[in-house]
């Protein structure tokens, strides 16, 4: 896991309110498969990231970009959603009757089910203001309708062929003056 951070300053030393105080991430490049439960939140281990707030007044600016695919190809491509987590909190839509709650789903690339060469993605942000200056550890999560393996990075048929897409994943947390 790479780190990097940056500190933007006002001429009088003080720090400027929407300034850039720090960014945080982890760049996933190996591939993993994830089992999902039907209509169960599920941490995408790979995808989390630690960042330690410099002030209680600061915004946490969430950033993910997913690349996978479903095994489930009839019906989890539309029926999922991907959130965050801040610790053991989900950051997502609220709760709406029985509906399937979350940020953003993944993208089609193609219309047709194929596991060998249609990978799907997902880029979503969050804008959250967890009031500590306690380290906090965001996760990517998922949640589907249907019981199913999620590949990320790779497509369901792994064979190494030219036609079998490999990609990278990755989670940031900005931190941003309040």
């Amino acid at each position: 896991m790479a780190l990097s951070k940056i500190r933007n300053e006002s001429t009088d030393g003080s720090v400027a309110g929407g300034k850039v105080l720090q960014v945080q991430y982890t760049q996933f490049t190996g591939t993993n498969s994830v089992a999902l439960s039907a209509n169960t939140d599920v941490v995408l281990t790979d995808l989390t990231v630690n960042i330690t707030p410099t002030s209680a007044s600061s915004v946490i600016h969430l950033q993910a970009h997913i690349f996978g695919e479903h095994s489930d190809d009839a019906s989890t491509p539309w029926n999922h959603v991907l959130f965050f987590y801040r610790d053991s909190t989900k950051l997502a839509h609220a709760t709406a009757g029985s509906r399937t709650v979350g940020i953003s789903m993944t993208t089609r690339t193609y219309h047709d089910q194929d596991h060998s060469t249609t990978p799907e993605i997902a880029r979503y942000d969050y804008f959250d203001t967890p009031a500590t200056t306690s380290q906090i550890t965001y996760k990517c999560g998922i949640v589907a309708s249907t019981a199913e393996t999620f590949y990320i990075n790779r497509t369901v048929s792994d064979t190494n062929v030219n036609s079998r897409e490999r990609g990278i994943s990755f989670i940031s947390a900005t931190e941003i003056a309040g």
